[in-house]
């Protein structure tokens, strides 16, 4: 398969050496089925070659062999800007996977001239190896530990991490909280301080537990009315997509699929073909939020352009996964907030400017739209995936109509 990209004999054998040799035309096939153009294709190769000439000179026989280390010492050997090592590390990904699994926080900290970037290391693999967090939930956690430690070192100058005491906790939670917008995002916020104080005191570095001083943020699940958008504003998003081209099919059907059933963004990122039951007119949903397996109706226009997608605007991939990226490497969409971005950009376009605008708004728009026509809450509930109707409740909210028939009369007013 290197043959294609390269010919001539000595540039062949040349990156045919070292530990990647016999994992080079892998790589080189993987790239072509991820649609990478060839340019792109040609200079990945030449980095993971490089690379594996550089681990044999490093006394790496093995793939298994190469660990983090070995790769970061190759990075900072690079002599070029910082952009071509993120090149680099994307290149060396599709040959050594595990080897390469830095969070994008640890990447804007850098590892030669930041002081803390060995305590982030360590705290990023031990979100991986031991917490099995999924790489963004780890680079949440990362921040606020960054975060922390930065503010440390400006108000604590010249003092060890060990004298960290419970003032400073306050004193960190308080500059944090003030930062944050939404209760919820302080929820999270001060949640993430405690997991890193509990592994800092799991590794010895503090001496008490400082996790029990950090307060907690009250909230009131039902205290706010979900943003939403009318039925006829949901109608007009979706009939703005041009289904002319191949991302215009895709944002179409992913649109009307969530606005029609009700999908979380992870939900219908994870949607697979053999889950469309086409004579039934039925989703299957086989990973939810709480673990149970549900169906959802399709409907017939929500179908029509699945359908449309599916066999004239998707992609080709050996991927089972309904909707895909459109630009190398083409493959599943690589996280929820992707498919957030994609509607928020559709809402966007519409002249929209809503305070939210990921899939969630789809989500609460059909919830509402669904109870404006009187649909039972509990029908609503099992449609959304809801274990409690409580959770459902809020939804009621936005029903004033309704609200004001059940109003009693004012006492002394007319009846």
């Amino acid at each position: 398969m290197l043959e294609s990209f390269f010919k001539y004999p000595g540039v062949l054998s040349r990156m045919r050496r070292g530990p990647l040799a016999d994992r080079i035309d892998t790589v080189a096939e993987a790239l072509t089925q991820a649609g990478y153009k060839r340019a792109t294709a040609r200079r990945y190769l030449s980095l993971v070659a490089t690379f594996s000439r550089y681990a044999a000179r490093a006394g790496c026989a093995r793939p298994d062999a190469i660990d983090e280390a070995l790769v970061e010492r190759f990075l900072t050997r690079i002599p070029t800007s910082d952009a071509m090592r993120s090149v680099a590390r994307s290149a060396l990904g599709h040959a050594i996977p595990h080897a390469v699994r830095r969070s994008p926080m640890l990447e804007r900290c850098g590892t030669a001239d930041d002081p803390d970037a060995p305590f982030l290391t360590s705290f990023d693999t031990y979100l991986q190896d031991v917490r099995g967090l999924q790489p963004r939930s780890c680079e949440g956690l990362l921040r606020i530990a960054h975060g922390m430690l930065r503010w440390y070192r400006a108000q604590r100058p010249g003092q060890l991490l060990a004298d960290l005491s419970g003032r400073d906790v306050l004193a960190f939670v308080a500059h944090l909280a003030a930062t944050c917008v939404a209760d919820s995002t302080r929820s999270g916020a001060v949640s993430s301080v405690r997991t890193w104080l509990r592994y800092l005191l799991g590794r010895g570095v503090v001496r008490e537990d400082l996790a029990r001083l950090v307060p907690r943020v009250p909230q009131w699940r039902l205290a706010r009315v979900p943003v939403h958008l009318g039925w006829t504003e949901v109608r007009a998003v979706i009939d703005a997509i041009d289904p002319a081209e191949p991302t215009g099919k895709r944002d179409r059907a992913l649109l009307l699929v969530l606005a029609t059933t009700g999908l979380r963004s992870q939900e219908v990122r994870r949607l697979e073909l053999r889950d469309i039951d086409w004579r039934k007119g039925e989703l299957r949903i086989r990973r939810t939020k709480s673990r149970r397996e549900r169906v959802v109706p399709l409907l017939e226009e929500a179908g029509r352009a699945l359908a449309e997608y599916v066999l004239g605007g998707r992609p080709r991939n050996a991927s089972s996964t309904v909707f895909l990226r459109h630009v190398p490497p083409v493959g599943p969409l690589p996280h929820s907030s992707t498919v957030s971005a994609i509607v928020r950009r559709r809402v966007g376009r519409c002249g929209l400017r809503p305070p939210r605008a990921g899939a969630h708004l789809l989500r609460h728009s059909l919830a509402t739209h669904l109870v404006q026509q009187q649909r039972p809450v509990k029908e609503i509930a099992d449609l959304l995936g809801h274990r409690s109707i409580d959770t459902t409740a809020i939804y009621v909210k936005v029903a004033l109509p309704q609200l004001a028939r059940v109003a009693l009369p004012f006492p002394g007013g007319d009846t």
